[in-house]
């Protein structure tokens, strides 16, 4: 919606930041003290990808309803950090990808974990300016309804395999 871009670039940026740091300072050793979370994570995580990948599925199928972002809440800042937030925190793929991934992997590097998670965050934060200042560029492309019913039939398709292979792993 090319709406408040900076916003929802900073809000990822910073969110990623504070994921990378748990990650980096230790969350892999917590989650070995308490391996029930692990399963916690991986089992709400499902369930949150099948509601989003249902939701998904739902405006791909329905004319028009990928375009209905919310009715009155449309195009304002809070609902544009509103969902930026939820995409980010409810996400089960950023606890298991960033915060237990790169956290493995920095553990790997001892004292160096602290650069490989600064190395981690710069690929991160460029990754989200160039997604969320990139995206003008597709925008004659998503002006079309069937581009977004096409986005969000792949999106959807996407969020049940993820929520499956999470449930097939447990």
């Amino acid at each position: 919606m090319r709406a408040h871009v900076g916003a929802v670039v900073a809000i990822c940026c910073l969110s990623e930041a504070v994921l990378i740091f748990a990650g980096v300072a230790g969350f892999g050793a917590l989650s070995a003290m308490a391996p029930w979370m692990l399963d916690a994570m991986r089992w709400g995580g499902a369930a949150f990808l099948v509601v989003y990948g249902l939701r998904s599925l739902q405006a791909a199928w329905v004319a028009n309803a990928a375009l209905d972002t919310g009715g009155a809440a449309k195009g304002s800042l809070q609902a544009a950090a509103g969902t930026a937030l939820v995409l980010t925190w409810a996400n089960p793929h950023v606890y298991l990808d960033t915060v237990g991934l790169i956290g493995a992997v920095a553990a790997t590097y001892g004292p160096g974990r602290w650069m490989f998670g600064a190395g981690a965050l710069s690929a991160s934060v460029l990754f989200f300016v160039l997604l969320g200042y990139g995206a003008r560029g597709l925008a004659p492309i998503f002006a079309r309804p069937k581009a977004w019913r096409i986005l969000d039939g792949v999106v959807g398709a996407t969020m049940l395999a993820l929520a499956v292979k999470l449930t097939i792993t447990a």
